[in-house]
């Protein structure tokens, strides 16, 4: 994981590859197989739009691509809260990114950023940021490369780690569409250990997430990268909760079923 940003060097960020996630001090081209392909009239341009961006950062205004509220069409959901799309796949376009100062991260905590988490950026990624123009469309490599930038940024800024974690978290789903199993399950570990941080230290409810259903996701991402009996012993706590939701309750009897097989 050393080299995770890599990728980032023609951006300007050609000497991030010793930073960490999660610091001591912070402890306590390819697009989705579809069954239903879409018809091939659709224009994928037309389920986009432009939105007007303001940085909260350089002050700067761009527009980003933006998926329409109508346009995805879900195929099926995995047991991590991953949804697979067809037509068009909105976590491509997840990630703003100011293409003046280099700030980036996730449409729903870009505009959070504090006060005193702007000089970091300006310090840190402004003045190494060399940009580039992105196509209209967006695909699974640029989204990763989008993903990176707003972690980068998180880090930069000491973001709250469930920030991290979610942002990890969509990584490994990037890399789950292009079957590249090593990179998933490494920043699924990630994403874990994030959320780990986040359960005993930031208040629910965490991206949607009420306790719950955090703890169920823990014991989820625990099974997926081969920790059983940690993944039972989390999902077991949602089972027999009694103010857990039933549907909640459901899922994480069924995945702690597949850790005791496991085990």
């Amino acid at each position: 994981m050393n080299s995770i940003f890599s990728n980032l060097k023609s951006l300007g960020f050609d000497k991030v590859d010793d930073l960490k996630i999660y610091t001591e001090k912070d402890k306590p081209k390819r697009h989705l197989k579809n069954t239903n392909p879409p018809k091939k009239e659709i224009d994928i341009n037309t389920l986009l739009y432009d939105k007007k961006v303001h940085c909260p950062v350089c002050s700067h205004d761009f527009t980003a691509r933006t998926v329409k509220v109508s346009a995805p069409r879900i195929e099926s959901k995995d047991s991590d809260f991953f949804i697979r799309y067809y037509v068009i796949n909105p976590y491509f376009y997840d990630v703003w990114v100011c293409p003046v100062c280099g700030y980036s991260a996730m449409k729903v905590d870009f505009p959070k950023i504090r006060s005193f988490q702007l000089e970091f950026i300006r310090n840190k990624i402004s003045t190494q940021w060399k940009g580039r123009n992105y196509p209209s469309l967006y695909d699974e490599e640029i989204a990763i490369e989008r993903y990176k930038l707003a972690l980068l940024n998180a880090i930069v800024q000491e973001a709250r780690d469930s920030q991290k974690a979610m942002i990890c978290l969509k990584l490994a789903w990037m890399y789950r569409i292009l079957d590249d199993n090593t990179n998933e399950k490494e920043f699924l570990k990630k994403a874990l250990e994030g959320f780990l941080r986040a359960y005993e230290e930031e208040p629910c409810p965490i991206y949607g997430l009420d306790r719950y259903s955090l703890m169920y996701l823990i014991g989820e991402l625990y099974r997926r990268t081969g920790s059983y009996e940690n993944g039972s012993r989390w999902l077991g706590s949602v089972v027999t909760s009694s103010v857990a939701s039933q549907k909640i309750k459901d899922k994480a009897r069924d995945m702690r079923e597949l850790c005791k097989k496991m085990m």
